[in-house]
């Protein structure tokens, strides 16, 4: 194999694939990036938050009574779950409104987490 790196082992692997692992494996910031959305993403209610935004724009009071919690509390998820890029937010008069950041990767965390709940949403187009 003509690789830059050279392993203890060589196991005979494709070397297209290993070159590509290589080129990729010490993109630390990359892997720390999507690392930090999963960890906004790992607590259940930051999860909740995000799957209702996916699905519709909401003042903090609306989400604070859909899911029986305080505003308060919302406001204490939505900041990293804005931080993290996964929502976004409006101003409107003294109301501020919150959706999910109009982005792939959303998306694809989206359609993930109703493929892992096993939920069939009925008002995402497909």
């Amino acid at each position: 194999m003509s690789q830059e790196k050279q392993l203890p082992h060589d196991h005979h692997e494709n070397e297209i694939a290993f070159n590509f692992l290589c080129a990729n494996i010490d993109h630390i910031e990359d892997f720390r990036i999507v690392s930090d959305i999963f960890k906004q993403l790992g607590d259940p209610t930051r999860l909740r938050i995000f799957w209702l935004l996916c699905h519709c724009e909401e003042c903090v009071q609306n989400i604070a009574a859909m899911m029986n919690m305080s505003s308060p509390a919302i406001s204490h998820h939505l900041r990293p779950l804005k931080a993290s890029g996964l929502i976004t937010s409006r101003r409107e008069g003294k109301e501020v409104y919150y959706r999910a950041a109009d982005s792939q990767q959303t998306k694809l965390l989206h359609i993930m987490m109703e493929q892992v709940m096993k939920i069939n949403c009925q008002i995402c187009p497909k």
